[in-house]
C-alpha cells in the first residue's frame, strides 16, 4: 500500500482533504500518480489517514484472489473509518459472476447477499461507496470527486511540479509507455480490465521522461502490460519529440531514452518485455550502457505444451536459444521472470521440463505463482485443475532451484566492484546503507547491503551513485564495502 501527503497543499487550512490508498503493481502506481497530480493541481490537499478526510480514493488491484481481497478489505476499512469511499483501478472493472454466487472465489466470500448476475463487484459487497471506476480512469474518478467534494478553485500549474506528484522515492520513477493488452493468455484477465492495446504518443512519453530525469530522477523504469509490442496498435506511426520526426517503437524509444539519460547519468531499466526477435536489436545498446543490461521478461513456462494451453507467444525452446544469444551479444545482461507452477494439465513431466529450463536457462531473477483460479479466466475450464497442495509443493520445488541458481551466480559477483544506487543511508552512510546494483529493479529483486565505509570522509547519499567492492552474499542480497 501506498501512501502520500502533499505538503504543498497543506499551506492551506480551508482545502478539502483526500485520503489515498494505491495497491497493486507499477502501472496501477502510475495511475495513481496522474490522479494525484490532478488532485493537487486543483487546491486537493492529500492526507495519509483516512481519519480526517473529507472522502477516501482506493485505486485496486483485482488480478489474483489475494489482491483481490486485499483491495476488498481495505475498502472495507475505509467505510469503518471515514464512510465517504471511490473506488477505482483494476477491481472496480470487475463483476459478479456466476462462479462467484457460487462461491468459487474466496477472496469474495464475505457472507453479503446481493444479485450476482452481472452487478459490478465493489459495489455489490460495499453498496455504500460512492462511486467504481476502472483502471487508467483519471478524469472518472475526478468527476466522481468534484461531485462529492467540489474543488476548491480552478488548476493553477505553479501547484504542482512539473514531473506531477510521485509515489516512488525521488531519485526514481516509473515511466508507464502503454495501456492494455493484445495477448489473450488463459491465466489472465487483464485484457478484460484494461483493454487492449492503447501506446501513448511517443512524444508525451519523452517528454515526461525528461521532467523526470530534470527533477532528479537516476533510474526510470519502462512499464507497461508488454513493452515489447508498444508502437504496434498504431502502426509504428511517426512521432514528433522537439520538433524531431520520432517512430512509435520500442527501438526508437529505448534508444532516445539511452541518449537522454546520458546527461544525467541516469539508468534506464525495462520491465514487462515479451521475447519477440524485435527485443535482439535492443541488445546492442544494453552492451553498450545506453540502457541496463537487464531485462525484464514473464517467460511464464517453457513446456511448450503448457505455453500452448496459456496461450503465450514463443516456446521454451526458442526462448533458450534467444537468452543464449543475448548473453553472447551483452555477457553482463540480468535477465528476471515470473512463472507459474501448477497450471491446469501440468504433468510432472512438464513440470520438470521447467526446472530443467531454470537451470539451462540461468535465469538471474525469478518468481514463481502457484496457479491461482483467478475468476474469469479461461484456464479455469481447462481440464486437469490440481490439487491446491500439490500447486504449492511446485511452486516451492520450483523457488528451491531458482534461488540455487541465483546464488550461484550472486556469489559470482564477490570481488567485483560495481556501481550501487543508494536508496536508504542513515547518517550519510556511517553505519551503512542500502542500495541496488543494476541486476535490481526495486521492490522486486535483491539489494547491495552497503557496509560502513572505511574512509571517514565517505559519504553515502540517498537518490546518489557510489562504487562498491562486493565482499560476500547474504541470501538474495550483495554485501559491499563503499570505496
Amino acid at each position: 500500500m501506498s501512501e502520500i501527503e502533499n505538503p504543498k497543499a497543506a499551506s492551506s487550512a480551508a482545502a478539502p482533504r483526500v485520503g489515498f490508498v494505491s495497491l497493486g503493481c507499477p502501472k496501477a502506481l502510475t495511475d495513481s500518480e496522474l490522479i494525484l497530480t490532478q488532485l493537487s493541481a486543483e487546491g486537493y490537499q492529500t492526507s495519509k489517514t483516512f481519519e480526517g478526510a473529507d472522502l477516501v480514493i482506493v485505486n485496486t488491484c483485482g488480478f489474483i484472489d489475494d489482491a483481490v481481497k486485499e483491495s476488498l478489505d481495505t475498502i472495507a476499512e475505509a467505510l469503518a473509518v471515514n464512510g465517504r469511499v471511490i473506488v477505482t483501478g483494476c477491481l472496480g472493472a470487475k463483476s459478479i459472476s456466476s462462479a462467484t454466487k457460487n462461491g468459487a472465489s474466496n477472496a469474495v466470500s464475505t457472507g453479503v447477499s446481493a444479485d450476482f448476475s452481472s452487478e459490478n463487484l465493489v459495489k455489490s459487497i460495499h453498496p455504500s461507496v460512492l462511486a467504481v471506476t476502472g483502471p487508467h480512469a483519471t478524469q472518472e474518478v475526478m468527476d466522481a470527486v468534484h461531485l462529492h467534494l467540489p474543488k476548491p478553485h480552478d488548476p493553477f500549474v505553479d501547484l504542482v511540479p512539473a514531473q506531477g506528484i510521485k509515489l516512488t522515492p525521488k531519485h526514481y520513477a516509473y515511466l508507464k509507455i502503454s495501456e492494455g493488452c493484445n495477448h489473450r493468455c488463459t491465466f489472465c484477465i487483464i485484457p478484460s480490465m484494461r483493454g487492449d492495446l492503447v501506446s501513448r504518443p511517443i512524444g508525451d512519453v519523452l517528454k515526461e521522461a525528461r521532467a523526470l530525469f530534470e527533477s532528479g530522477v537516476k533510474e526510470l523504469l519502462v512499464i507497461s502490460q508488454d513493452t515489447s509490442a508498444y508502437g504496434v496498435d498504431v502502426k509504428y506511426r511517426t512521432g514528433f519529440y522537439e520538433g524531431k520526426p520520432i517512430k512509435t517503437r520500442m527501438l526508437e524509444l529505448v534508444q532516445t531514452l539511452g541518449d537522454m539519460a546520458e546527461p544525467y547519468g541516469a539508468w534506464v531499466r525495462l520491465h514487462y518485455v515479451y521475447p519477440y526477435p524485435s527485443v535482439d536489436e535492443v541488445i546492442p545498446f544494453m552492451a553498450t550502457g545506453k540502457v541496463l543490461p537487464y531485462l525484464d521478461v514473464p517467460f511464464q513456462h517453457s513446456h511448450p505444451d503448457v505455453l500452448k494451453r496459456m496461450k503465450r507467444p514463443a516456446s521454451g525452446e526458442r526462448n533458450l536459444e534467444r537468452i543464449q544469444r543475448w548473453r553472447e551479444a551483452c555477457p553482463e545482461i540480468v535477465i528476471r521472470s515470473t512463472f507459474i507452477a501448477g497450471f491446469p494439465g501440468e504433468t510432472e513431466a512438464e513440470f520438470e521440463h521447467l526446472l530443467g529450463f531454470m537451470r539451462e536457462a540461468q535465469i538471474d531473477r525469478a518468481g514463481c505463482f502457484a496457479y491461482s483460479p483467478v475468476e474469469g479466466a479461461v484456464a479455469n475450464d481447462i481440464p486437469g485443475m490440481l490439487p491446491q497442495a500439490l500447486r504449492d509443493e511446485r511452486r516451492a520445488r520450483f523457488m528451491a532451484v531458482a534461488e540455487e541458481v541465483s546464488a550461484a551466480k550472486l556469489q559470482r559477483r564477490v570481488g567485483a566492484t560495481m556501481q550501487v544506487l543508494v536508496d536508504s543511508a542513515p547518517g550519510l552512510g556511517k553505519k551503512g546503507g542500502i542500495g541496488r546494483s543494476y541486476a535490481d529493479a526495486p521492490e522486486i529483486d535483491g539489494t547491495v547491503r552497503l557496509l560502513p565505509p572505511e574512509k571517514i570522509s565517505k559519504q553515502l547519499k540517498v537518490g546518489e551513485f557510489t562504487r562498491a567492492r562486493i565482499v560476500g552474499t547474504q541470501g538474495h542480497d550483495l554485501v559491499a564495502l563503499p570505496i
